[in-house]
């Protein structure tokens, strides 16, 4: 079990570096180059270069996604670490791990729904629905601390990697079709895909901290006047923290010019 759990551990990491070095490529790089490429331009090197980057880039968050899965099979369901001390499996416990599989399609309704024209809004309902499956995971499923982060981080995981298969690939398929053509994009298609892979940059960040948060419990509580009972709410402040480096990294990402 143990090497297994190592395995999976370095398949894992190296899995996501992929993935996620693609996404941060495609969003602060490549997204400000493309504004200043021509259109013959774009038409040479984007059917080379998109469909090399997207293939690592899909696949990168499909063996993450996989490798995570068995991990939290393994570590955290076999190995009991999913449960606060004195808990064990319940029913609140199993619904909750279905939640944290299946929120992902009300987040996919909800950002398809007519809420997501007003971008303020939506966002602020993500985070309080997030907020209250969160306080589920502490009250209702009884999970650890280490419980609560890592199936966050499966929840954010989950939604990413849907974002990428479902979403992003599809709609960049055409978009590469229609620049090779010299025909110009659908203008939805390249919203849809611009607006998850932004999405996904803004989860990348509290989902990094989730997978190193079972290392790192100084925030579990005991310390910095956080009641160990409230330690899910500083929890939901990271969350909220890493969403502001983000749009940090946006903007710096817009000002750094080539040569």
């Amino acid at each position: 079990m143990e090497a297994l759990e190592a395995i999976f551990r370095w398949l894992h990491i190296f899995a996501g570096i992929t993935w996620i070095g693609h996404l941060y490529f495609f969003n602060w790089v490549n997204g400000p180059l493309q504004g200043k490429l021509d259109g013959p331009t774009k038409k040479a090197v984007n059917p080379e270069l998109l469909p090399r980057a997207l293939y690592w880039f899909r696949w990168g968050a499909a063996y993450t996604w996989i490798t995570g899965v068995l991990l939290l099979m393994l570590v955290y369901y076999a190995g009991q670490q999913a449960f606060a001390t004195g808990a064990d499996w319940s029913a609140g416990a199993a619904v909750m791990i279905v939640v944290t599989f299946l929120a992902v399609f009300l987040y996919d309704a909800l950002w398809k729904s007519s809420l997501a024209a007003n971008l303020r809004a939506a966002v602020i309902v993500s985070f309080v629905l997030l907020s209250i499956i969160v306080a589920l995971f502490v009250y209702f499923a009884h999970f650890s601390y280490r419980g609560v982060l890592i199936h966050t981080g499966a929840l954010l995981g989950t939604t990413m990697a849907f974002n990428v298969w479902f979403r992003i690939w599809p709609a960049q398929q055409k978009i590469i079709r229609a620049v090779k053509n010299g025909e110009t994009p659908d203008a939805g298609l390249v919203k849809i895909a611009g607006l998850r892979s932004r999405q996904n940059t803004y989860m990348s960040v509290p989902l990094v901290w989730a997978m190193i948060g079972q290392h790192t419990t100084y925030f579990a509580g005991g310390n910095l006047g956080i009641p160990s009972e409230y330690y899910w709410v500083f929890w939901l402040v990271i969350i909220a923290i890493g969403w502001h480096i983000v749009f940090q990294c946006y903007k710096k990402s817009a000002k750094v010019q080539g040569f």
